[in-house]
């Protein structure tokens, strides 16, 4: 039962992990809006504020729980 559980919840976090990477830019495509002046959000406080910078936690919160739901698993098995 428990060893369900945690395949359902990898699964989840592996689907969540490839929509969040796949919803990212690419580092060199916001650099004409860098120019023109578009450096305050990358650069300034509210990066974390912005679209990128919730995605970017996002990405590494569901890497870390896909990391550990994998090593649960195994460690159940």
């Amino acid at each position: 039962m428990m060893e369900t559980v945690m395949r359902i919840l990898l699964i989840i976090a592996s689907l969540f992990l490839i929509a969040s990477i796949l919803l990212q830019s690419g580092k060199s495509a916001g650099m004409s809006g860098d120019i023109a002046g578009g450096a305050e959000s990358i650069w300034g406080k509210n990066k974390g504020r912005s679209y990128e910078g919730k995605l970017e936690k996002a990405t590494a919160a569901s890497a870390i729980f896909f990391l550990i739901a994998s090593l649960v698993l195994v460690a159940i098995q």
